[in-house]
């Protein structure tokens, strides 16, 4: 109470009593940190908080030292009543509110697991892009003019633009960011209004451009928490979630999407300059396998912006230098992809069969390397759980000390943690292996799309190719030549020499 017989109440609904971050909860305390409240009034001990230790300590702590009596009517409890029997009933009354939460908290859980592992939807609102069905809530419909914008931001992606990138160009453009959109539009959105409507977060574009249900999946179980007390959302591993393919219209084909992760993983810096090359994060040493960095300086003509290897330090570094003009790397590989392109639409069956029997004999051998291994790291799993029950068994039987028993069981987990990390990886690969043939195809329609192609783009370059690399310079004939390396996407590296003497023979 803010003054005697003066009642104030501070009322938190659709909060949870397990949360003391509740509104009207902390404004009480503020009052009571105050020295202004005499007594404090709920119905209950459950009204107060559902948490034992918590309540217990706001109770017999907090209360107590700013001399603050408090009452639960229901419960008959008074803390200025010490000697009353309901008072030391207080601790297990508390527990059962705290087990009730715990148990009302297992049961929603599992109804959403339930749901979850169904595929019905977990979220509550349709990402950006979408919206919700009027004749039915829980199917989602594309809201074309947002999923312009949504493919408009992949695209940036595709030319190479980082997020901060994408964001300036977009505020620039005047589009509208997802909240002010929402709103516009007479969306719910919990977020925040925004100051400024084209003002566009870098977090917003990084999360737009990994969410995977713009390829047409639901995807459940994407964050958890520890526990009803800890409210924070964790990312959960991938292999904890639970997808499921082609529930809705895709915005993004999967394929772009894919290629839009590789990129991010790159995540390459602009130079101070502030330029940016669109073959940056593409570009590879052929020696050492390095990265090479796009260098330029303010004072550089464009003919003198170059890549060079990251490992070349003036001759300090551990490679030569690998070092290739911007403007020659984008005629040479123009001139390869040109060459690539028309050979494939003119001879598409040929190529086809040739690269089919290329790639089954470099598949089958990359296959009875990697199936072995993982056969191996399979089999020594199998056995460290051999060996987790045989020192358990030991310990208990006192033949091994507690000590060493917790040295050997976390080595044995940490060796056992890294042996299925590796074995998932493995089996992952294999899988990629095994889809060679329609990996093939995919390259092939890519290639298709750019039949009119008449000039590089960014886009094309990132779709097309997975990376360059760069051999050192040949300077033994007087003149200096040098060699590039294209690896394709799906495809790998395409003998196209080789292909047109066949051809041609």
């Amino acid at each position: 109470m803010a003054e005697e017989d003066s009642p104030v109440f501070f009322v938190d609904d659709g909060y949870s009593g397990t949360d003391f971050d509740r509104p009207g909860f902390q404004e009480m305390l503020n009052e009571i940190e105050a020295d202004y409240v005499a007594v404090v009034l709920t119905k209950d001990l459950s009204r107060l908080g559902r948490n034992s230790t918590m309540t217990g300590m706001f109770i017999n702590i907090t209360f107590a030292k700013h001399n603050v009596r408090y009452i639960a009517i229901n419960d008959n409890f008074d803390t200025q009543n010490q000697n009353s029997v309901d008072n030391d009933f207080a601790g297990i009354r508390m527990w059962f509110n705290e087990f009730y939460a715990r148990d009302t908290s297992r049961k929603i859980r599992a109804v959403n697991k339930a749901k979850g592992e169904r595929g019905e939807r977990l979220t509550t609102n349709a990402p950006y892009g979408y919206r919700k069905n009027p004749e039915n809530k829980k199917e989602w419909i594309v809201d074309e003019e947002a999923a312009q914008v949504v493919r408009h931001i992949f695209d940036l992606c595709m030319e190479g633009r980082g997020p901060m990138q994408i964001a300036k160009q977009l505020k620039e453009e005047q589009i509208l960011n997802p909240t002010a959109y929402k709103r516009k539009e007479g969306i719910k959105t919990p977020n925040p209004e925004t100051a400024d409507p084209y003002h566009w977060n870098t977090n917003t574009v990084v999360h737009i451009l990994e969410r995977q249900e713009y390829t047409g999946c639901t995807v459940n179980f994407k964050t958890y928490s520890n526990s009803i007390w800890d409210k924070k959302q964790r990312e959960n591993p991938e292999e904890n979630r639970a997808v499921f393919y082609n529930t809705h219209t895709a915005i993004i084909e999967p394929e772009v999407f894919d290629k839009v992760q590789e990129i991010r993983q790159q995540r390459h810096r602009r130079t101070k300059t502030g330029k940016s090359h669109m073959f940056s994060g593409l570009v590879f040493c052929a020696d050492c396998k390095a990265k090479m960095r796009y260098c330029t300086t303010s004072y550089f003509e464009e003919r003198q912006d170059h890549f060079v290897c990251a490992n070349y330090r003036s001759n300090t570094g551990t490679c030569s230098a690998h070092f290739i003009r911007a403007v020659v790397l984008e005629q040479l590989v123009w001139k390869h992809m040109q060459m690539v392109i028309d050979y494939v639409i003119r001879y598409e069956d040929f190529f086809r069969a040739k690269m089919e029997q290329r790639l089954r004999v470099e598949s089958n051998e990359i296959l009875r390397v990697k199936r072995k291994q993982l056969d191996k790291a399979e089999k020594r799993i199998l056995e460290l759980d051999k060996l987790f029950v045989r020192i358990y068994e030991d310990n208990v039987a006192g033949k091994l000390s507690d000590e060493r028993f917790a040295v050997m069981s976390s080595s044995y987990e940490a060796e056992q943690q890294a042996l299925k990390t590796n074995a998932e990886t493995l089996r992952q690969e294999i899988e990629v292996q095994e889809q060679q043939n329609q990996n093939l195809e995919l390259f092939i329609q890519k290639v298709h799309q750019y039949a009119d192609l008449d000039e590089l783009t960014a886009y094309a370059a990132h779709d097309l190719i997975k990376a360059i690399y760069i051999s050192a310079p040949d300077k033994s004939s007087g003149k200096r030549r040098q060699s590039i390396s294209i690896c394709y996407d799906f495809v790998g590296f395409i003998p196209l020499d080789e292909l047109m003497k066949q051809e041609t023979a």
